[in-house]
C-alpha cells in the first residue's frame, strides 16, 4: 500500500473518530517506516522519561485536581466577591477572576467550565445578569488562565521549546515571566465589558463589608499561599520547576486531606486517579507528537515551510497576523497538547528567521489556542458547557461570540505589541 494510501486511510479514520493520539502516532509510524526508520517512532515514548523537569506536569496536575474536588472554589469565589463584590458588573469579574485563577492551577479548561461553572452560573443569573451573558462568561472563562503560571501548556511549550531554541533561547521561568502581562490584559479587557453590561444590574444590597473580607481571607488562607509558593520558588531560583511541582503538590495534598479533611482516604485514590488519567493523555499525545515532529524534520518540512513562508510574507508583523489565523483554527480542531508540541518544533525556526522571540511565540500560540477551546465548530468547551448546562450549542456560540470578538481583538494587540509579553524578562 502507497504511502499516500495510508496516510488516507488514517485521516478517514480521524473523520470517524479515531482517537487523535492514535491518528498523529499512525501518521508517524507511516511516514518514517516509508523514510526507512522502522520502530524510530515508538522510541520517543522511552525519550519522554529523559526530558528533564517532566515530572512536574503530573504533579501540578494531582495538585490542581485536589483542588477542584475540595471546596477551594467556592472559597476562591467568597474571597473574589468580598473584594469586587461591590464594583459595577462585580460579579462577573469575581467570575473572570475566579476562573483565571482555576484554570491555571488545574490547566484544564473543562474542568474549570464544570467545577467553576457549578456555583458561578447560577449566582450570575440570581445577580440579574442576562442569561446569555452567563451563559457565554462561564463557557469563554474557562479558556482564561493559561498564560499564568503553573499552567500546564505554558510548562509544556517550555519542555518543547527550551532544547531547540537558539539565541535568545527560553526557559520555563521566562515563560512564566512572559505570559503575566498578555495574561492580566485579557482580564483587564473582560473586566471592563463585566462592568459596562453590570450598569444594567441591580446593585448588591450590602456595599464593602470590611467583616465579610476578613473572614473569607481567613476562610482561603490556605490556598492564598499558593501562587506565592509557585511565584517565588521559582523566580527566586530557589527551587526547579519539578521542585516546586512536588511542593506544590504536597502542600495541596496535606491540606486537602490532613487539614481540611475535604477528600476522605476512599475518596483519594479516585480523584488521583482521575488526574493520572488526564496526565496519561497528554503524556500519549506528547509521545505521539515527539515522532510525528522527527518525521516533519526528516522530511525538511521546516525548511519547505520557511522557503513558502519568506516568498508570500514580508516582515515580522505579517508572518503573526497569518500565524494568529492559522492558530485559531488550529485550536478549533485540535486539543492544546498537540498543537503545542507539533507546531513549535516548525513554528521556531520561522518566527526566528523573522526575529520573534520565543517567548513571545509561545504567548501569541497559547493566547490564540485558547480561543479555540470555545470557538465553533468544534471548540470543547462550547460541547462541555452545553452539557453541564443543558443548552443547545448554537445558544452557546451565541453567547460565547462578544468574547471571542474581545478576547480576539487583545490577541492581536498581544501580537503587535511584544513588548508586552517581554518587558519583564529584560528586568
Amino acid at each position: 500500500m502507497s504511502l499516500e494510501l495510508q496516510l488516507g486511510l488514517l485521516l478517514l479514520l480521524a473523520a470517524l473518530g479515531m482517537p487523535l493520539f492514535a491518528v498523529i502516532l499512525g501518521i508517524a509510524l507511516v511516514g518514517l517506516q516509508a523514510a526507512g526508520y522502522g520502530e524510530a517512532a515508538l522510541t520517543e515514548f522511552y525519550g519522554l522519561g529523559d526530558m528533564p523537569g517532566l515530572i512536574a506536569i503530573p504533579l501540578f496536575t494531582l495538585a490542581g485536581y485536589l483542588l477542584s474536588e475540595s471546596q477551594a472554589p467556592r472559597r476562591l469565589v467568597r474571597l473574589s466577591n468580598a473584594l469586587l463584590g461591590g464594583l459595577p458588573g462585580g460579579l462577573a469579574i469575581v467570575a473572570i477572576v475566579a476562573c483565571a485563577f482555576f484554570t491555571a492551577f488545574t490547566g484544564a479548561s473543562g474542568v474549570t467550565v464544570v467545577a467553576m461553572g457549578a456555583l458561578l452560573f447560577p449566582a450570575l443569573v440570581a445577580a440579574g445578569y442576562p442569561k446569555a451573558y452567563s451563559l457565554g462568561l462561564v463557557t469563554a472563562g474557562g479558556s482564561l488562565g493559561l498564560l499564568f503560571a503553573p499552567s500546564l501548556p505554558l510548562i509544556l511549550y517550555g519542555f518543547v521549546a527550551g532544547p531547540i531554541a537558539g539565541d535568545p533561547g527560553v526557559s520555563i521561568p521566562d515563560l512564566f515571566l512572559a505570559g503575566l502581562l498578555p495574561g492580566l490584559l485579557m482580564l483587564l479587557v473582560l473586566s471592563a465589558h463585566a462592568m459596562w453590561v453590570g450598569r444594567s444590574v441591580p446593585a448588591p444590597p450590602q456595599g464593602f463589608d470590611a467583616g465579610e473580607l476578613r473572614a473569607a481571607l481567613w476562610e482561603a488562607r490556605w490556598e492564598l499561599p499558593l501562587p506565592l509558593i509557585v511565584l517565588t520558588a521559582v523566580y527566586q531560583g530557589v527551587l526547579a520547576v519539578s521542585e516546586v511541582a512536588a511542593l506544590t503538590a504536597a502542600y495541596v495534598l496535606v491540606v486537602t486531606v490532613f487539614v481540611r479533611q475535604e477528600i476522605g482516604f476512599r475518596q483519594l485514590p479516585g480523584v488521583m486517579a482521575e488526574a493520572m488519567r488526564m496526565v496519561g493523555a497528554i503524556l500519549l499525545i506528547l509521545g505521539a507528537a515527539r515522532a510525528l515532529s522527527n518525521w516533519f524534520i526528516d522530511q525538511d518540512v521546516p525548511g519547505r515551510l520557511y522557503a513558502f513562508v519568506s516568498a508570500h510574507v514580508e516582515g515580522p508583523l505579517e508572518f503573526l497576523l497569518l500565524l494568529n489565523l492559522f492558530l485559531l483554527v488550529v485550536g478549533m480542531l485540535v486539543d492544546i497538547f498537540s498543537a503545542i508540541v507539533i507546531l513549535t518544533p516548525l513554528l521556531m525556526p520561522l518566527a526566528a528567521q523573522f526575529g520573534v522571540h520565543p517567548a513571545h511565540l509561545g504567548v501569541v500560540m497559547l493566547a490564540n489556542l485558547q480561543i479555540g477551546y470555545f470557538t465553533p465548530p468544534v471548540g470543547m468547551n462550547l460541547f462541555i458547557a452545553a452539557y453541564r448546562f443543558q443548552q443547545p450549542v448554537t445558544a452557546l456560540v451565541r453567547a460565547t461570540l462578544p468574547f471571542l470578538l474581545l478576547l480576539g481583538a487583545t490577541v492581536l494587540l498581544i501580537t503587535w505589541w511584544p513588548g508586552l509579553s517581554l518587558a519583564l524578562l529584560a528586568g
